[in-house]
C-alpha cells in the first residue's frame, strides 16, 4: 500500500509508475477522488459525534419538564449520527479497496517494458563446451532418472501433475544444498526460521500476492481460509505484523526454510517435462526488514548474497534487471538470476531478489521506532537463496559422458564427502 500523502502530494510520479508497469493510470485519480470523498465523510461523522457529546450536556441541564423532550431530540441526532457513521465506514472501505490495488512505485532506474524488456547487467562464468568435450548434454530429467534420483511417473500417480519424488543422491543434494544456504546466511548475521506454510488471508493479502497472481496460490476449503505459501517471504513477512521495530542496531534479517506451493496456473502446456515448474519445491528465503534510506544498499547485499551461492554450486550465470511490467505488485525493483541450461542453449532463472520499500510493511501494519520517538512504517526486501529448481542447472552443468553428475565441490562436506553421483546399471536397478 502506497502513503496516501505521498500520492496526494506527487500524483504525476504515481501515474508516471502505473504507466511503466502497464497498468491504469487512471486509479491514481480514482483513488485520490475516494480519499477526498473518504475524509469528508470522516470529518462530517467527527462534527456530529462532537456535537452528540455536547447534547449530552444538554440532557443533564435540562429542567425536568423539558427533560423528555431533549431527550427525543438526543435520540434522533443519534441515529443522525449513526448515519454518518456508516457513510464514513463505507467511504473509508470503499477508498482502500482502490488504494491497495495501487502496485509500488517503481525506482526510476528500472527498465521500462514487459517480460521481455529487462537489461542483462552483469554475467558470470563461461558455459561449457559440450561439443568440444565430445558429446551431447543431456537434461536434467534424463540425468536424474540415470541416477535413480527422480521418479516422476509414481509422482504423478501419487499427487497428479506436476508433482514428483526426488530419491538417493538427489534427495541427499537437495538436503545439501539448502543447508549450505542456511549456513550461509547464518555466517552472515540472519536469524534462522522454519516459517509456517499455512498463512492467514490477511497476510497473504498484506504481502501483495492476492492480485495479479492469486490464480497461482492455493487455498484451503473453508472452514480453514487459509493460503498455502509459495514462498516463505509471505510467512516473515507476517511475522511482524501490527509491531513497532526496534531497527536502531541495524536492519533485521531472517532466512526462512520452507516448502512451498504454486498452482502454476497459467503455466499450462509449459515445463510439464521434469522439475522445472512443479507445484510443490523447498527454498531457502531472505527477508529484510530495514528503515526505507538503508533498502537500495541492503538490495544490494542480498543479490551479492545470491552470487556467492551461485558461484558455489559452480554454473554460468547473468543477472537481468526486470522490467517495470513483469515486477509484480509489491516490488519497486527486481534482479534476477538466470543460469545456463545447457540442455536448452539458453539461461533460465533461478533466483531473484525484490526491493518492496514500505509496500508490504504499510499493508501489515509495521513500523519502527525512529531517533525522535515516532514512527514509520519500515521497508521490507526478501531474496532467494536455494530451491529445489537449482537441482535443473547443477545436474545439467556438472554432467559427465557417462551420465554421472560431479557434485560442487562446495556442496562436499555437505554430502560427506561424495565427489560422484554415479549412474545406476541394470543390475542396480533390478
Amino acid at each position: 500500500m502506497l502513503d496516501i500523502a505521498f500520492i496526494r502530494e506527487n500524483p504525476d510520479v504515481v501515474r508516471e509508475s502505473q504507466r511503466k508497469r502497464g497498468e491504469s493510470v487512471e486509479l491514481v485519480d480514482e483513488v485520490l477522488d475516494l480519499d477526498r470523498l473518504n475524509r469528508d465523510a470522516l470529518k462530517k461523522y467527527e462534527d456530529a459525534r462532537a456535537q452528540q457529546k455536547q447534547m449530552g450536556r444538554k440532557v443533564a441541564a435540562a429542567p425536568k419538564d423539558k427533560k423528555a423532550e431533549v431527550l427525543e431530540e438526543v435520540k434522533e441526532f443519534s441515529q443522525e449520527v449513526s448515519r454518518l457513521k456508516a457513510d464514513a465506514d463505507k467511504a473509508h472501505d470503499d477508498y482502500e479497496a482502490q488504494a491497495w490495488k495501487l502496485s509500488n512505485i517503481v525506482e526510476p532506474e528500472a527498465p521500462e517494458g514487459g517480460e521481455d524488456d529487462y537489461i542483462v547487467r552483469s554475467t558470470h562464468g563461461t558455459p561449457r563446451d559440450f561439443a568440444k568435450e565430445g558429446f551431447e548434454p543431456k537434461d536434467h530429467l534424463t540425468l536424474g532418472e540415470g541416477v535413480d534420483g527422480i521418479d516422476m511417473k509414481r509422482g504423478v500417480k501419487v499427487g497428479g501433475t506436476r508433482f514428483y519424488f526426488l530419491k538417493n543422491d538427489l534427495a541427499r543434494m537437495e538436503i545439501a544444498m539448502h543447508t549450505m544456504a542456511f549456513e550461509q546466511a547464518r555466517q552472515h548475521g540472519f536469524q534462522l526460521v522454519i516459517t509456517p506454510t499455512l498463512v492467514r488471508p490477511e497476510i497473504m493479502a498484506g504481502t501483495g500476492f492476492l492480485n495479479a497472481h492469486a490464480d497461482e496460490i492455493y487455498r484451503l476449503r473453508e472452514p480453514d481460509q487459509q493460503y498455502l505459501v509459495g514462498t516463505s517471504e509471505v510467512a516473515l513477512a507476517g511475522m511482524h505484523e501490527n509491531e513497532i521495530l526496534d531497527l536502531s542496531k541495524g536492519p533485521l534479517r531472517y532466512s526462512g526454510w520452507s516448502a512451498c506451493y504454486r498452482r502454476e496456473a497459467g503455466a499450462a502446456g509449459k515445463d510439464q517435462r521434469g522439475i522445472i515448474r512443479v507445484h510443490q519445491f523447498y527454498k531457502v528465503e531472505m527477508f529484510v526488514y530495514c528503515k526505507p534510506e538503508e533498502a537500495r544498499e541492503q538490495h544490494q547485499d542480498l543479490l551479492h548474497m545470491e552470487w556467492d551461492m551461485l558461484n558455489k554450486v559452480d554454473v554460468p550465470f547473468r543477472t537481468i534487471d526486470t522490467a517495470a511490467g513483469d515486477l509484480g505488485a509489491s516490488a519497486s525493483r527486481k534482479f534476477d538470476n538466470e543460469a545456463w541450461f545447457p540442455s536448452e542453449g539458453r539461461y533460465r532463472e533461478l533466483t531473484s531478489t525484490s526491493n518492496c520499500d514500505e509496500y508490504q510493511a504499510r499493508r501489515l501494519n509495521i513500523r519502527y521506532r525512529k531517533d525522535d520517538g515516532t514512527t514509520a512504517a519500515c521497508a521490507t526486501l526478501n531474496g532467494t537463496l536455494a530451491t529445489t529448481r537449482w537441482l535443473v542447472a547443477i545436474l545439467e552443468n556438472h554432467q559427465q559422458k557417462d551420465g554421472s553428475i560431479v557434485i560442487p565441490e562446495a556442496m562436499r562436506p555437505y554430502m560427506g564427502g561424495q565427489e560422484v553421483i554415479e549412474p545406476i546399471t541394470d543390475r542396480d536397478n533390478a
